[in-house]
């Protein structure tokens, strides 16, 4: 019997649970592997040799070259795992959060600080009465575009 996710319903969203957890399993260990300096000396010397040691998925592989967080999160990444490529780039979190979500890194601090995103819309489908959050969750998992 299959588990229930009524989670599923959270637009945009894409919650990180067991079944995240086992198909990101390799990529997150690739980026764990990033917290040792020989290994991100070796990532930044040839990225593709080094993925290719590990046994993700080629569309796994392909996010992280493309530097692509949404798409590594929808296969299975955590974003405090995924934090590491951006640390090995040079890159803060919030410079990650702000590429995620198709803002500057300027506007994405002014957001947070003003107090983040709106909860309208945003919320479990069909939670705040708004029409829009009625439709239908696209995509075999449930899930938005755009995650």
């Amino acid at each position: 019997m299959a588990l229930q996710k009524p989670y599923k319903d959270v637009p945009g969203t894409t919650i990180f649970d067991a079944d995240m957890s086992r198909q990101g399993y390799w990529l997150n260990q690739f980026c764990m592997s990033l917290m040792k300096a020989e290994n991100r000396e070796k990532f930044k010397a040839d990225e593709r040799a080094y993925l290719d040691q590990w046994a993700m998925s080629e569309e796994q592989k392909q996010a992280v070259l493309a530097r692509d967080l949404n798409r590594c999160i929808a296969l299975g990444g955590n974003i405090y795992f995924l934090a590491k490529i951006g640390a090995t780039d040079g890159r803060s979190f919030q410079q990650m959060a702000g590429s995620m979500t198709g803002m500057t890194e300027d506007e994405y601090r002014q957001m947070m600080v003003a107090g983040g995103r709106s909860a309208q819309g945003n919320r479990v489908i069909g939670e705040d009465g708004d029409a829009q959050t009625h439709r239908q969750p696209q995509g075999a998992a449930g899930q938005s575009k755009g995650n």
